[in-house]
Order: structure tokens, then C-alpha cells, then sequence
């Protein structure tokens, strides 16, 4: 199967890319040539997955290019408990889509200032949206849970991993290596389940 992973982000490529190793060929929309905007207004990570899913499925037909493609949409974020939630499916824009992630890091340990430990709660969520050469759509979701660091460590991750602590690592996400990474994350493992549907195997 070759895949086409309907993102303009380098982190989540170089991730999904690292998951599959060479066992497929996995694009990304720079190969393709789409540059068009994907409105994501949707309530739910899957919502939201299943739109950019549909949209690059859409535009790979118009072009008669979706022969034996199959499209993967992610779309994840964190839910931090004690923020309500946020930035939940607006992590990637909240505070502005070209904010560097330190930045909104940076924000994120400012608001907890006074959060103690026990409701740092927070949680990964990763929903994948697969679309068929024939338009059938499948999700699926993977989540990690972990709390929110006190200060941001490690520069192995993208996005939110600096802050992202998992106590049974003892590091943040960012701290660990892309073998342990992979093992253990939210986008890991709803590629996992998306594989085994789609009858797979990952490296």
C-alpha cells in the first residue's frame, strides 16, 4: 500500500515516517503539489481528521492520481484538564499558527504556575481518518495520558513534547528517543490500530 499523509507539518511526517520505516512509501501534500488551505472546523480530533482525510481523497480524484493511495489525515493535540480542555483541537492554532512552540510552552507553564502536581493531569490525542482509493473512511484514536511538566526538557520531540511528562518514562516526551517514542505515543498507537484494520504491518 502507498500512503499519502495529508500534512504540511515535518514532525508528524518524519514520526509516521520513522513508524512505517520501509515497509511503504509514505507521502506527504508537498509531493503531491497541494497548497490549499484545509479549513478544520471541526468539534472532535476525528472530526477534524476526517475532513482533511476527504479533502485530499477529493483532490487526488480530480487529478486521477488516487489510484492504490490510500489517505492518512491526523489530527491531534493536547487536552490539558486544568485549562478546561485547551488547547485541545486548537493546538496547533492556538496563539497563532506561526507562534513558535516554545513560546506557547512557555504559555502553557505560565498558566499552571500555581496548579500543583496531582491536576497537571493532561492527555495526547491522536485521531486518524484513512480514506480509501474508493472513498470508504476509517478512524481511529489513540491517546496517551501524562501531566504537564514545570518547566520544558528535551529536544528529541516537536509541538508540545518538551512539556509533556510520562511518569511511568520519568521524562518527558521530548526527552525520549524516536524507538521509545514510538512505542508509547498516542500517534503511535492509533497507527498501530488503523495497521491491523488495514491488515499491515509496521516495522
Amino acid at each position: 500500500m502507498n500512503f499519502i499523509l495529508a500534512t504540511t507539518n515535518q514532525g508528524k511526517a518524519r514520526e509516521v515516517n520513522s513508524l512505517f520505516g520501509k515497509s511503504h512509501l509514505v507521502k506527504t501534500l508537498a509531493d503531491i503539489g497541494f497548497n490549499d488551505e484545509i479549513v478544520e472546523d471541526g468539534a472532535t480530533f476525528a472530526e477534524n481528521a476526517v475532513i482533511k482525510a476527504n479533502t485530499i481523497h477529493n483532490h487526488l480524484s480530480q487529478t486521477h492520481l488516487n489510484e492504490n493511495l490510500y489517505v492518512l489525515a491526523d489530527d491531534s493535540g493536547l487536552v490539558i484538564d486544568a485549562l478546561n480542555g485547551e488547547p485541545g483541537v486548537h493546538s496547533a492554532r492556538w496563539l497563532g499558527v506561526d507562534t513558535p512552540y516554545n513560546i506557547k510552552n512557555n504559555k502553557v507553564i505560565e498558566m499552571l504556575a500555581d496548579v500543583p502536581e496531582q491536576k497537571r493531569t493532561a492527555r495526547f490525542v491522536c485521531a486518524i481518518a484513512c480514506a480509501h482509493p474508493d472513498g470508504q473512511i476509517q478512524t481511529v484514536e489513540g491517546v496517551l495520558e501524562g501531566r504537564i511538566a514545570f518547566k520544558a526538557a528535551g529536544d528529541n520531540g516537536f509541538g508540545y513534547d518538551p512539556i509533556f511528562f510520562v511518569q511511568n518514562q520519568n521524562c518527558t516526551l521530548a526527552q525520549l528517543n524516536t524507538e521509545e517514542k514510538n512505542r508509547i505515543s498516542h500517534r503511535a498507537q492509533a497507527l498501530q490500530q488503523l495497521c491491523c484494520l488495514l491488515g499491515v504491518n509496521l516495522t
